[in-house]
Parts: C-alpha cells; sequence; structure tokens
C-alpha cells in the first residue's frame, strides 16, 4: 500500500549539479577532485541529484574503445547512461565518508504524475536520513526513449493541467524539494549564478527576493527575461532553471544558484558567490 509507515523528518539540502561539472573536459575524464570536494560534504539529511551519467558514460567507452559509440542518437545516449551509472555511483561511493551507506534513485516522469509512486519516494527519501544514507538521484536515461517519453507526457496532458516532464535534473531536483519539503535547494552549475549579462561578471545577481511568493514569482519573470544560452547541447539554460524552481518559492523552500566551484556550506553560509531566491 502506497505510503504506510513512519514519517520521517525534512530534508535539509536538496543538491543538484550539472553534467559538465563533474568532467575534466580539457583531459577527456572524469573530474575526481571535484567528486572528492562533494563526497566529503554529503551526508544524511541531505539529497543529492546528480547529472552525469550519459556523459561519464561517453567518456568511459571512449577510454575502453578508443572511439565513440554510432547509430541511433536516442539508443547511444541510453547506452551511455548505461554504462554511465556505474562509474558514477562507484565514483560516489569512493568519496563519500564510509560511515554512510550511498543509495541509488533512479527517477521518471512517470514516478512523479502518478501520486502513490510520488508518495513512495518521499518516504523513500526521508527513511534515508533516519538511516545514515545518502540517496544519490538521477533521470533513468537508460530506460527512458525520448519519443516514448514525449507521447506519455501529451497523454497526461490531455487528462489534467499540470504535468511533471522532468526533462532535465534540475527539473528533477525542484520536484524533490517540494516533495520532500526541503529547507534548502542548492542547484551547482558551471556559472555563479543567474546574470543580468551573463557575459558581465559584475552583473551577478545575489538575491531575489519579497516578502510574497506573487512578488518573488514576479521578479523571477524578470530575471528569466534577461537569461541566455545554457553550458552544452541539451541543456536548458538558466531561464529554464529559474522556471523549475517556481514550485519551491510557493512551497517556502530557499533556493540557491551557484557555482560548482565552491563548497555547500561556504554557499549556504552566505561566503561564496551566488544567486539566492526566497521569501523574505
Amino acid at each position: 500500500m502506497a505510503g504506510c509507515g513512519i514519517i520521517y523528518t525534512m530534508i535539509d539540502v536538496v543538491g543538484k549539479i550539472g553534467s559538465m561539472a563533474l568532467v575534466d573536459s580539457r583531459h577527456n575524464n572524469v573530474d575526481y577532485n571535484k567528486f572528492a570536494r562533494l563526497g566529503r560534504q554529503l551526508r544524511p539529511g541531505m539529497v543529492w541529484v546528480s547529472s552525469g551519467a550519459t556523459e561519464i558514460g561517453r567518456l568511459d567507452y571512449m577510454q575502453r574503445n578508443g572511439k565513440e559509440l554510432e547509430g541511433n542518437a536516442d539508443e547511444v545516449k541510453m547506452d551511455y547512461a548505461a554504462q554511465g551509472q556505474a562509474v558514477l555511483m562507484q565514483t560516489y561511493r569512493n568519496f563519500i565518508d564510509p560511515r554512510y551507506s550511498v543509495r541509488q534513485v533512479l527517477v521518471e516522469h512517470g514516478h512523479f504524475n502518478d501520486a502513490a509512486k510520488r508518495e513512495n519516494i518521499r518516504q523513500m527519501l526521508l527513511r534515508a536520513s533516519e538511516q545514515n544514507a545518502v540517496p544519490i538521484v538521477n533521470y533513468n536515461d537508460a530506460v527512458s526513449c525520448e519519443e516514448n517519453r514525449k507521447m506519455e507526457i501529451r497523454r497526461l496532458r490531455d487528462r489534467r493541467e499540470a504535468v511533471v516532464e522532468l526533462v532535465d535534473n534540475d527539473e528533477t531536483a525542484a520536484q524533490i524539494a517540494c516533495l520532500v519539503r526541503a529547507k534548502a535547494l542548492l542547484i551547482f552549475s558551471t556559472l555563479n549564478g543567474i546574470y543580468s549579462d551573463v557575459r558581465d561578471p559584475a552583473t551577478l545577481i545575489g538575491e531575489i527576493s519579497a516578502p510574497t511568493a506573487a512578488e518573488v514569482l514576479e521578479k523571477i519573470d524578470k530575471a528569466k527575461a534577461l537569461c541566455e544560452g545554457a553550458s552544452r547541447a541539451g541543456a536548458n539554460g538558466a531561464k529554464a532553471k529559474l522556471e523549475y524552481i517556481k514550485p519551491c518559492i510557493e512551497a517556502g523552500v530557499n533556493v540557491w544558484i551557484a557555482g560548482a566551484d565552491y563548497d555547500i556550506d561556504e554557499v549556504l553560509g552566505g561566503k561564496a558567490p551566488c544567486t539566492r531566491i526566497h521569501i523574505g
């Protein structure tokens, strides 16, 4: 029966890191220094949403075979993701404090558009904090065909207005933060936050806040109009991040968007450049 069992305490932090922040593009390899830093910071009471499986799988395949996969783009992505998930989780396990359990959680859009499945995921994530475990969440690209996903989303939209797509792990992290009523959502990026002009580092928007959720959402829309570009092909960029975090603001979750070169505590403690978005 969905939703049975004990309801545990609130998650402190839901965090997310993007693919390009986890790879050393210059040397076509995993950025093990980044994983080592993250591993020292992750602890029970956190839920970590990690992109990277597809890109890391691609790099791992190239290192073993001396070439990239060829063929249908969806199939290649699935194959890379399946290979990369093993490397991703092994690397997190190597660097997270051995006193803590590490749990892989692979989600799909269907899980978040079904009330019973959402509740099962919520309770599992909350149990993890009580069981000394750190959940590592990723979208399940290894079994998700883009064409099928679009068809399923279209059918859901025919039946109702609000549909979760999870087309990006920024959206996945935002949905999870709302689901578990996290105290904070931290989105790590290749940039230090949201800029009024991404070409000028001096235009970093340090804070988006207002006394009410409605006013914050209005300011978010104004910031979205200033955003352009994305860090890689297939990514949705700063504009999408701002759209995805709107439900978090409505739920009272404080949001930080920051550069992945900083530590979690640095960002949340106000010691790193970032964009903080909140009511107040």
